[in-house]
Order: C-alpha cells, then sequence, then structure tokens
C-alpha cells in the first residue's frame, strides 16, 4: 500500500497544468547528492528537481534540466544567467548576490563527517580535525561557519565526482569528508564503500536545502507561491513521501556516473 500511494505521488507531480507554458526554464542542480538531486542516465532527478517542476508546472512553465554540469559549473550557469534555477542549494553569503532563495526549504540536511573505518580520527570536538585532510567536491559548502573552519584549520582536496572521494578515504588518501547523513549513508552504500567508511556521532550542524532562482531570472516575484506551496508540502507530508521514494529509487538504479 505504501509503494502504491507513492506511486500515485510520482504521478501526479508529474502531472501538467492544462494552460499553455509562458515561457521554458533551466534548471540544474548537484549532480551527486541523492535523494535531493543526482544524474542518472543523463538525467537530473531527485526529489528537488520534481518539486521543482511541479511548483513551477502550476505557474504555467516548462522546466528543462540540465544534467552536463558538476556542481560548481551548475552554481556558474545560474550566476552567469545560462540558466534559471538551482533545485536545491544552501542558503550562504557567497550565492546571495545572485540567487534569490526561498524562505522554505525543500529538506532538512544534518551534516556529520565519514571516516574510514580502520583508521577512524579520535573525535571529542570539532578541534579535533584541525590538521586533517579534507574532500570537497567543487563547489560544496556546508554552511559558513563549517566553511571558514575547514578553510581556516584543514588542507581540502578537491574532487569533480562524488566516488573519488569515497575511493580516497577508503585507501586513507584523505582524514575525512563531509557530508549529509542521509546522503552519506546513500552513496556509501550504492558505490560500495559502506566496510569501509563511515559516518562520525556527530552532527557538524543541520543545513537546509532551499530552491534558488538566478537574481536575472524574474522569477522572484514567485517566491511567495513556492514559500506557500512548500510548506503545505512539508505538511502534509509529500516531502517525506518523496523523500523515501527517491531514496529507494537511487539504491535501485545501476551506479552509472554522468561524464564531467
Amino acid at each position: 500500500m505504501i509503494r502504491t500511494g507513492v506511486a500515485l505521488l510520482i504521478s501526479l507531480l508529474t502531472l501538467l497544468p492544462t494552460t499553455s507554458f509562458s515561457r521554458t526554464l533551466k534548471a540544474c542542480g548537484h549532480p551527486f547528492y541523492p535523494p535531493v538531486s543526482w544524474v542518472s542516465n543523463q538525467q537530473l532527478t531527485g526529489l528537488a528537481p520534481a518539486v521543482t517542476q511541479q511548483l513551477f508546472a502550476e505557474l504555467g512553465y516548462s522546466i528543462k534540466l540540465r544534467a552536463g554540469y558538476n556542481w560548481k559549473r551548475c552554481l556558474l550557469e545560474v550566476q552567469q544567467g545560462n540558466a534559471d534555477i538551482v533545485v536545491a542549494a544552501y542558503r550562504i553569503p557567497s550565492r546571495e548576490s545572485y540567487l534569490w532563495f526561498s524562505s522554505q526549504p525543500v529538506i532538512a540536511d544534518p551534516v556529520t563527517v565519514f571516516v574510514n573505518r580502520d583508521k577512524p580520527i579520535p573525535f571529542k570536538t570539532l578541534n579535533d580535525l584541525q590538521g586533517k585532510v579534507a574532500g570537497l567536491l567543487l563547489g560544496d559548502s556546508f554552511g559558513e561557519s563549517f566553511d571558514q573552519f575547514l578553510l581556516q584549520n584543514n588542507r581540502i582536496e578537491y574532487v569533480s565526482r562524488n566516488r573519488q572521494n569515497f575511493e580516497k578515504l577508503a585507501n586513507q588518501k584523505i582524514d575525512f569528508m563531509p557530508v549529509g547523513l542521509l546522503s552519506g549513508r546513500l552513496q556509501s552504500r550504492k558505490l560500495g564503500f559502506h566496510e569501509q567508511v563511515k559516518p562520525l556521532n556527530y552532527r557538524v550542524s543541520t543545513e537546509f536545502y532551499f530552491l534558488a532562482v538566478g537574481r536575472h531570472s524574474g522569477l522572484q516575484q514567485h517566491l511567495p507561491f513556492i514559500n506557500r506551496r512548500l510548506q503545505e508540502m512539508h505538511q502534509n507530508g509529500t516531502i517525506s513521501q518523496l523523500t523515501n521514494h527517491y531514496s529507494l529509487l537511487y539504491l535501485d538504479q545501476t551506479p552509472v556516473e554522468p561524464k564531467q
């Protein structure tokens, strides 16, 4: 019954209004962050793309989801006016100059630190990470406070694909990798690294993913509607059901990473 209900919910999310589209919008998102968004078979999928398509369809727009970007490039495309929407992003000061954010989040994202199971970091406080080597995806942020901590206290190695960080952590080439708890667990299982890496029992912070529109796009006029609908989708359980649905979908899919 639960799977049937979720299937019905997803089918409803794909229904478009009968009104003609006034404009086709370009949207992109994080290519390696299930269940929020990820690229599979050259398509951007996940909770945030589904919600974005539904909300803008209700407003009379068609959404073209762009899947050929890494995360840093996605943000740059919107900054330069080549795309209109980021389906989900943290709200941090460096992005405020080119993005308008919803005030209602798409999803909460408890952030933790993943380490090697055989060589875990002795950990009591955040200061125990000082001097360690951190692995990050290009463009990643984990909140302004933790971002600054990493820049001031750690050597950071950047990669363009999520598998690279898991491989480096499994092979003890880096000391830790910050990532959302749910996404990290999904990825470690899907990519085959669950036996080699694990999350620390510590929450760096709880951040939030917001839907964001480019300041050039003229779409900020729709944010009151988007905020109201996001609040409704949280209250009626839609977001929770979509989170579960896309978590299972990610684990069920063949692990093929996009070319970058």
